[in-house]
């Protein structure tokens, strides 16, 4: 039988167990970590909804279609997992021992291949629609350093993203003053490419920033770009 390598656990129990003992390191940890609140949040609430559906399913009165939505908020978590890790459980600042305590080991998170981005991105904002924003042309600042690694590879870059307006079920956490920091957007994504297309739809009016930076092969980031801001058309 093959040795099994992820490090996210297989059951429905464990996996729980797992998220649950990340919130309760994070409660002390976040800020020294430097993790958005809106990230330890959104790791809250699908780790409860996850576990109300396993409740349920464990349950007499378990169905098909509560089967079904529990695989659901698992496949949802487990997702969420993966990123947040890649995201925030990084070596610096983190240690081995800090990696130990929340079940992961040490050589997961330590970057073994791949420089350290030093460039800061940067992109071209385009509007191809109503309540479409496109980052085109992503690259590095003007005069900076460039964005591939020694062995002529592409930095992949993770875009940073709020929106100003009324709280949605989609987008929760709103800015409320303008950001000076990537840290301070609670939302990204990660593009390999040059581009990425953002669809607000029922955001026309509200102003949408960004901030990207670049991230090596292991997720370990470089410094954040400037601050882009628009208007969603």
């Amino acid at each position: 039988m093959a040795r099994r390598t992820d490090w996210l656990p297989g059951s429905m129990e464990l996996k729980l167990a797992m998220a649950k003992a990340w919130l309760l390191i994070l409660q002390t940890k976040a800020a020294v970590w430097n993790i958005l609140a809106a990230a330890v949040q959104e790791l809250t609430e699908k780790t409860a909804n996850a576990e109300n559906w396993l409740s349920r399913d464990l349950s007499p009165d378990r169905t098909k279609t509560i089967t079904a939505e529990c695989k659901a908020a698992f496949k949802d978590l487990t997702a969420f997992m993966r990123d947040f890790k890649r995201r925030y459980f990084l070596v610096p600042p983190l240690t081995g021992a800090d990696l130990i305590s929340l079940g992961l080991k040490p050589q997961d998170r330590v970057p073994t291949q791949g420089e350290i981005p030093t460039a800061q991105p940067e992109a071209d904002l385009t509007f191809p629609g109503v309540h479409l924003i496109e980052l085109k042309n992503i690259r590095p600042v003007s005069g900076g350093q460039s964005s591939r690694n020694s062995d002529g590879s592409e930095f992949g870059a993770r875009v940073y993203y709020g929106l100003s307006g009324t709280p949605t079920t989609s987008h929760k956490f709103r800015i409320t003053e303008p950001p000076t920091s990537g840290s301070d957007l609670p939302y990204s994504e990660w593009v390999s490419k040059k581009k990425i297309l953002f669809d607000f739809d029922g955001e026309s009016g509200n102003t949408a920033y960004f901030c990207l930076r670049y991230e090596n092969s292991k997720g370990a980031p470089g410094p954040f770009g400037p601050i882009l801001k628009a208007v969603i058309p």
